[in-house]
């Protein structure tokens, strides 16, 4: 084989690895973000919920 072809097969093949690990964090911080303005709303009802009685 080319050591150029070679190279080129190499250079995608990591550029496709590299770009699946940023589709994967950025799925886990958009969970991460969802779970804490979860816990903020709940956070807030639970205040709501203590200021009426």
């Amino acid at each position: 084989m080319n050591p150029s072809l070679i190279a080129k097969i190499s250079a995608t093949v990591f550029a496709l690895v590299a770009l699946s690990a940023c589709g994967n964090t950025v799925r886990g911080v958009g969970k991460d973000v969802a779970g804490t303005v979860n816990g903020v709303q709940d956070a807030g009802r639970s205040v709501d919920g203590a200021a009426k009685y």
